[in-house]
């Protein structure tokens, strides 16, 4: 179980890979304007190679958590839950990457009290039990976790972030040796510095990429007739449970509040787009009504 949770673990890292603000593209709809996808992701590798390495790891994982009795089966009520979401989900999905059409979407429930999902390349999604108990998570709130997820493979985030680790690599390399040759510094010190930069930049590289599959999954999640107002709700949650007991994965990303006060300012966006998906008045919606946490 140890071995399954830390090759999950680095799937779900691979998968919240950070980006680059994006650039606004014209001539959109309704609901989050489409934006451009960092040129960067040409720096990362083939796009029809990493989409095989990432099925390769994602069979893996599942092939590791089958041997543990760590995979739902087909009757779990949970994961029909799932599918039942992702179904509704992944026809909106061609507007933020037409190649998404064409892919094998894979929904996969591990058994397991981690408080995570994720979304690999080409549309492998996984999530954990422990995310939907210990959340007490709605339909609404599952469609904008996995809407997040999914829009981090859409986005190809992970791709973006391996080109960026090239250029940071290059980069730190050069750091170090300037103030090496420049300064007089030991190069083991300017090889220390240079990489607590590098380690830095792809902090921010990431929360920028959360905070673009925010926007992504509400926008997603409303077109499919969830409501996006369960994203706060979420998030309110997450930090409520992150109180208790600390969440690791969070430190590299916005906060709690940060991605509240994003969402709440994107919200006049989607709301509409939801209400048009349920038939409903915009100006008359009713209010969204969470579920407690449950006791501990």
């Amino acid at each position: 179980m140890k071995k399954l949770k830390l090759n999950a673990a680095l799937l779900a890292l691979v998968c919240c890979a950070g980006a680059i603000a994006p650039v606004a593209a014209g001539g959109q709809d309704d609901g989050i304007p489409v934006s451009s996808m960092s040129r960067l992701r040409g720096l990362g590798g083939d796009a029809r190679q990493f989409d095989q390495q990432s099925k390769l790891q994602y069979d893996q994982m599942l092939a590791q958590a089958h041997q543990k009795d760590a995979v739902a089966t087909e009757r779990n009520p949970q994961l029909i839950r799932l599918r039942a979401i992702a179904k509704r989900l992944i026809p909106f999905t061609a507007r933020w990457n037409p190649d998404s059409a064409n892919w094998k979407w894979e929904v996969n429930l591990l058994n397991s009290p981690t408080v995570n999902a994720f979304c690999m390349p080409g549309g492998r999604i996984a999530f954990y039990n422990g995310i939907l108990t210990k959340l007490n998570l709605t339909d609404d709130e599952v469609a904008m976790v996995m809407g997040h997820e999914i829009a981090h493979a859409l986005r190809e985030h992970a791709r973006e972030q391996a080109g960026k680790n090239t250029i940071t690599s290059v980069g730190t390399r050069i750091l170090g040796a300037v103030g090496s040759a420049y300064f007089g510094v030991d190069p083991r010190l300017g090889d220390a510095a240079a990489g607590m930069v590098a380690q830095g930049a792809a902090l921010s590289f990431s929360r920028g990429d959360e905070s673009e599959a925010d926007l992504v999954g509400l926008d997603l999640a409303a077109r499919a007739g969830y409501d996006p107002r369960a994203g706060i709700a979420l998030w309110q949650k997450m930090g409520a449970v992150n109180k208790s007991q600390p969440l690791p994965f969070l430190s590299t990303h916005p906060s709690g509040s940060k991605r509240i006060d994003d969402m709440n300012k994107n919200m006049y966006l989607v709301l509409p787009v939801y209400a048009r998906a349920k038939g409903l008045d915009p100006n008359a919606l009713p209010a969204y009504h969470s579920r407690a946490l449950p006791r501990s």
